[in-house]
């Protein structure tokens, strides 16, 4: 088991409270050392960077810690734990791509879970009654181990499903197929029943849906009451089709009956499971297990508020991977805490982009691909 102070730190149960920095170096430092001592790739990486993890005081000093980037996941299988350990293996990326192979033990999918559940407890999306779901993404099938599936089956646990409607339909021989006629149905009958809707996964497919809806001149519908939109994934493959959040929230309203407040934008990545869950804003707040970091895209060196610069993120949470100090492909902006209007005081992000033109898909990417295909 890992040490008390990861625990500890992994094990609190407010998301949004007033964060200790002293405690979560503690369990930084702690982390740090852990992946050292079991992972020879690790031992090696700090080495080669003259880390000393003992001598890892300040917040500074965790922030500088050189982040792993998360493509490097995509080329190699490392962990800190023995094979019999591992609980979950998950990809990033869909049906094209280079994927990155992520494990996971007990210790980092349950902290990963439970904070899941806390911050979607915070946000008000847990329900003891049922919901009828529309899930644009990727249809599951067994053996299929694509990490963005995997989170939104979690996500049905915050209101047990009565019907459910995969757009991405798996059609055989590890295909999907995007199924828009069928998602169109499935709105028009939720539409219909007493029981609240749930639409989760790619924002650009529920666009896509909307958009379909006002070319073929359909009426707009009401879903039921305390019907919630929840977002996971990106644009990315269609970036040039993406609308604003502002634009997509006031489609989502007038063609679906789906109010603003009950429309959450969420970030996560296989490489990194801390739950970046937007507010009424659609702002995303950093919660207490982790700190997020804008990194210079030349240096790495961090670089503070109010700049645009590499996302990074940095938690104990991890056990199984020498994940926790990573650097993604996309570009952010990251604001202070108490900047933004909604009353959660913690800081948050925006997402640019991703960054470059690599021919590397992400989940998101490799799914846009159907679109061209409805």
């Amino acid at each position: 088991m890992p040490s008390a102070s990861i625990q500890q730190c992994c094990n609190i149960r407010t998301p949004y409270a007033a964060s200790n920095d002293h405690d979560f170096i503690n369990a930084m430092r702690d982390i740090v050392r852990w992946h050292e001592e079991r992972c020879d790739w690790y031992k090696q990486f700090l080495q080669q960077h003259h880390i000393v993890s003992a001598s890892l005081l300040t917040l500074d000093d965790i922030i500088n810690i050189p982040p792993v980037h998360a493509n490097f996941f995509k080329y190699h299988q490392v962990t800190s734990v023995p094979q019999n350990n591992i609980v979950a293996h998950l990809t990033s990326s869909g049906t094209t791509g280079q994927k990155s192979q992520m494990f996971f033990d007990a210790f980092t999918m349950e902290s990963a879970r439970r904070m899941v559940d806390d911050c979607m407890a915070a946000r008000g999306t847990i329900s003891p009654y049922p919901a009828n779901y529309l899930v644009n993404a990727y249809e599951p099938y067994p053996g299929f181990k694509v990490g963005t599936s995997n989170t939104n089956q979690y996500l049905m646990r915050y209101a047990t499903p009565s019907k459910t409607f995969w757009t991405l339909r798996a059609i055989g021989d590890g295909k999907h197929e995007f199924d828009i006629f069928g998602a169109l149905a499935a709105l028009q009958s939720y539409a219909q029943s007493d029981i609240p809707a749930r639409i989760i996964g790619f924002p650009a497919f529920l666009h896509f849906i909307i958009e379909r809806m006002q070319q073929m001149q359909l009426a707009p519908i009401k879903l039921p009451y305390d019907s919630w939109v929840i977002f996971g994934g990106g644009w990315k493959g269609h970036a040039d089709k993406a609308i604003s959040r502002v634009e997509l929230a006031n489609n989502i309203q007038h063609w679906l009956g789906i109010h603003p407040d009950h429309i959450v934008e969420t970030f996560g990545a296989v490489e990194h499971c801390i739950p970046y869950v937007g507010c009424t804003h659609q702002h995303l707040h950093v919660p207490v297990w982790s700190k997020v970091v804008i990194r210079d895209v030349k240096t790495l060196q961090a670089i503070g508020y109010e700049k645009s610069g590499f996302l990074s993120f940095i938690s104990p949470y991890i056990t199984s991977v020498p994940a926790h100090s990573v650097v993604m492909g996309d570009l952010a902006i990251l604001h202070p805490p108490g900047s933004c209007d909604c009353g959660n005081t913690s800081a948050w992000f925006e997402v640019l982009g991703r960054a470059g033109t690599s021919t590397n898909k992400s989940c998101a990417a490799a799914a846009s691909e159907l679109l061209s295909k409805s």
